[in-house]
């Protein structure tokens, strides 16, 4: 298979196949690595950032229990086709603003058809704000604008926005990627904190202790079950996750700032 290529808002889009597995490709846009997807086996995740996202979701119900999960970005929608293999009968929506890269993913990656999954073009705050009060079990935050996240929708409004739609002990999910000194994540966690009850940090050992830049997965709730925010390696929760967020002031609005590249 060759590499297929597309104009999309944020540049250049190119899916990749992986030479060593058939059926399997990573999504690039603007030469940043987005999404890995094994169509043959859409439970198999290749990012380790996704894996713990992944884990999460395996812990916030019964194995098999549909959810109702809100995806805000979209790249090559590989955890709504985890979703959908791991948790049949799922609804799910995926909100992205690039029209293009969209349809150039579902055009050539297309989901299985009995996967209940509406792909959507809008603005992830927007979408946010459209939802009603308690619609969703899950939302799933991996916005980006190619390496950074956008600044308004890192805001403390923002995150009380997604509580207002989660429905009674739902999940708020977020990846971030950060330099060394984690400044963007330990603010990021301070508005968390303010929005939900109980927030969780997840990353690998070395990048938690400031030593490369990397992906990080956040996980805010009313309360989060044991098997995401129980003791374990790469694990920071409770008086840890305080002692990290230390004095940052939250990100907000007023003071909006997108995350470094």
């Amino acid at each position: 298979m060759d590499t297929i290529f597309a104009d999309v808002d944020g540049g250049q889009a190119e899916l990749v196949p992986d030479p060593g597995r058939e059926g399997s490709w990573t999504l690039y846009v603007a030469s940043v690595a987005q999404s890995y997807v094994d169509m043959t086996a859409p439970k198999r995740l290749e990012f380790e950032y996704v894996r713990k996202i992944a884990r999460i979701l395996d812990a916030a119900a019964k194995p098999r229990e549909p959810l109702r999960v809100l995806h805000l970005g979209a790249g090559a929608l590989t955890i709504p086709r985890y979703i959908a293999a791991a948790r049949p009968g799922s609804v799910q929506k995926v909100v992205d603003r690039d029209a293009r890269l969209l349809d150039f993913v579902l055009v050539h990656l297309p989901l299985r058809r009995d996967a209940d999954v509406t792909p959507t073009v809008a603005d992830a705050r927007e979408a946010v704000g459209a939802s009603a009060a308690g619609e969703w079990d899950v939302v799933v935050g991996d916005i980006y604008n190619g390496a950074q996240m956008p600044s308004h929708v890192s805001g403390v409004e923002f995150a009380r926005e997604v509580e207002r739609i989660l429905a009674p002990g739902g999940l708020y999910i977020v990846n971030v990627t950060d330099l060394p000194m984690l400044s963007f994540t330990r603010r990021l966690t301070a508005g968390l904190r303010e929005a939900f009850a109980d927030v969780v940090l997840i990353g690998e050992p070395g990048m938690l202790r400031g030593r490369r830049y990397g992906n990080l997965v956040l996980a805010a709730g009313e309360e989060l079950p044991r098997g995401i925010a129980g003791d374990g390696k790469g694990v920071v929760h409770g008086a840890a996750l305080a002692k990290f967020a230390g004095g940052a002031r939250p990100l907000s609005d007023d003071a909006p700032e997108a995350s470094p590249t």
